[in-house]
């Protein structure tokens, strides 16, 4: 996933945005839940030491114990640094959210709170100019005992604003409003926006909160918080370069861990990472000592792992009807299934670069000859009995902004896919494939190496021939990781994007591409300048209801424009054994509250 952090299914850029009403496991996850699950597992997306009403989260007082513990997940670590275009996947920060500290915690409802093992306090100290101040605890430390303090939050405004080209940042939004930062000391962080942004609490999270100390070392740079967007060229391209390029795979003398655990150990060949608690971890220090995280990118592969014990968690945000079937069917073994909608959607993005998909009569019959429904019902039934398609691509069902806007876009049938081709000048070849000045509807459709989207893209295969609509399938298991997505070498991509519960973070996959890293996600070239005025308004508002309305805009002014189909919301999956109980975070996944996970067996 491509995360918004998006989904592998899923990259998406870990920016800020509202805090909305979430739809991630918040409710009807019993036993006759339509989600499929086996057991009660509504209270397991709860921290044990969380306090909602305060609006804090803090890692609750569990027993330790040895392990390991061995999670598996659909696609494998590679990158320390999550937060470049080529390295942005959930994947990553299904592992270093553990390790990486920052400002908020999501817990399994998607509430957004402060984490207080690490923070005092995030206030709005003044309201013209809008400014946040952040008061880091004292004591927070490195696993190398360097010191985790205001340096790394420096370095995080530096990197992700977007105002030094020599940081590649997937994401400026919010960040890019912050015309000031600055530590008065080395607990407070000061920042002073622009604007207002409501979306403050989105920011300075685990996915970006990098170590300065090791760049410093690493550089030469003596103090980075001395460094300015205007400081020596030479400097910022050395700190940019760094900061862009190093923080890939695992070196563990530059990548130490500021969170409850520390990468160790990362066999790429296995696709398995190791995590071993941080001794100088200033939370609890219970849960299990080690973790092994190991990549099965087939569902099924990962599902007869757990019933054989070769892994104790299994944790999917590729759904397979099959693998869901044979967790379920665990339960005299002790394991429990849990499935819960995340706020992750699957989609296909056509590419404007591409001649055929430029063409709007073209993109308006693709959507037209797909029929949707019959995606959810033939691959995710097993997992949801209740899914159906998504309509929507800036909310999701359940938020206040929520409009079917692809209801009456998609699924009309052949007939009228062709009608719409032909009304615009193509003809029917030979062949059954539609042609216009000699170019044929030929497209492909790429993807990375998950079963359950070779089986859409056959289903999509068929539907589109019956319109005169030729589709081939390209799969390729780096396509999500080697930077082949984000550079838009393809016609048409199959990922999913998993999304914070914030909706600016958003913005950089429909925006027009440009400078300062304006439309940094939107690998497809898509430009509409509705669109841009649309998100930027709503980016600034100073009321959520204010935001809501631009977004819609922005949302209805897409769908016109044909360039992305939303094929479904995408529920996870996931079953455990030998542990008192564990939920998987729609956007950091199983291990969120890892360090209190308590062994039953």
């Amino acid at each position: 996933m491509m995360r918004l952090k998006a989904a592998s299914a899923v990259t998406m850029a870990a920016a800020a945005a509202l805090v909305l009403s979430a739809c991630g496991g918040s409710s009807d996850n019993g036993g006759t839940s339509p989600n499929g699950s086996s057991t009660d597992i509504k209270a397991m997306a709860v921290g044990k030491a969380e306090n909602a009403a305060a609006g804090t989260f803090k890692l609750g007082d569990v027993p330790s114990f040895p392990g390991p513990v061995t999670v598996g997940v659909d696609e494998g670590f590679s990158a320390y640094n999550n937060v470049t275009p080529d390295t942005n996947t959930s994947y990553n920060i299904y592992v270093i959210n553990q390790v990486l500290s920052g400002s908020d915690v999501l817990d399994g409802n998607n509430k957004v709170l402060l984490n207080s093992d690490v923070l005092d306090s995030w206030d709005v100290t003044s309201t013209s100019p809008f400014t946040v101040t952040y008061k880091i605890k004292p004591g927070v430390k490195w696993s190398d005992g360097a010191p985790w303090n205001c340096k790394d939050y420096y370095l995080a405004w530096l990197a992700d604003s977007g105002k030094v080209k020599d940081f590649n940042a997937v994401s400026t939004t919010g960040y890019e409003l912050i015309d000031k930062a600055e530590c008065t000391d080395d607990q407070t962080f000061v920042t002073t926006y622009s604007q207002p942004y409501v979306d403050y609490k989105g920011l300075f999270d685990n996915g970006v909160m990098l170590p300065a100390h090791v760049l410093e070392q690493q550089t030469g740079i003596p103090d980075i918080t001395k460094v300015t967007p205007t400081s020596d060229p030479a400097t910022l391209k050395k700190a940019g370069d760094f900061w862009t390029n190093e923080w890939k795979g695992f070196k563990k003398d530059i990548m130490p861990g500021s969170g409850p655990y520390m990468i160790t150990a990362f066999d790429e060949n296995q696709q398995a990472v190791t995590l071993e608690k941080n001794p100088n971890w200033v939370g609890a220090k219970g849960g299990p000592e080690k973790i092994i995280v190991k990549a099965f990118t087939d569902t099924k592969a990962m599902a007869t792992a757990l019933q054989n014990g070769e892994i104790d968690i299994a944790a999917s945000t590729q759904p397979d009807a099959t693998a869901a079937d044979t967790m379920k069917g665990l339960s005299s073994q002790g394991v429990i299934y849990g499935s819960a909608p995340q706020l992750t959607y699957e989609h296909l993005d056509l590419n404007f670069k591409n001649p055929v998909l430029s063409q709007l009569s073209a993109r308006k019959a693709f959507f037209e000859a797909i029929n949707r429904t019959e995606i959810t019902d033939k691959l995710l039934k097993e997992v949801q009995p209740d899914i159906t398609p998504l309509n929507d691509l800036l909310y999701f069902p359940g938020e206040a902004g929520y409009k079917d806007l692809y209801g009456s876009k998609t699924g009309l049938g052949a007939d009228a896919a062709k009608k719409t081709l032909e009304a615009d000048g193509w003809t029917l070849g030979p062949d059954g494939i539609y042609q216009k000045n000699g170019q044929r509807f030929s497209v492909t459709i790429s993807h990375n190496d998950n079963a359950r989207r070779n089986q859409t893209v056959d289903i999509v295969i068929s539907q589109a021939k019956a319109a005169g609509i030729e589709v081939k399938n390209d799969l390729d298991p780096n396509f999500l990781k080697g930077g082949r997505l984000s550079t838009g070498q393809w016609d048409i991509a199959l990922f999913g994007w998993s999304a914070p519960p914030f909706k600016s973070g958003q913005k950089p996959i429909f925006e027009t591409k440009g400078a300062n890293g304006m439309g940094s996600q939107n690998y497809q070239a898509y430009s509409n300048p509705k669109v841009d005025e649309a998100l930027s308004q709503a980016v600034l508002a100073t009321d959520e209801a204010t935001a809501v309305k631009h977004y819609q805009d922005a949302d209805a002014a897409i769908a016109e424009d044909y360039p992305s189909m939303p094929l479904f919301s995408t529920p996870s999956m996931w079953a455990f054994r030998g542990l008192d109980s564990v939920y998987m975070q729609s956007y950091n996944g199983a291990l969120w509250n890892a360090g209190e996970w308590k062994k039953t067996s």
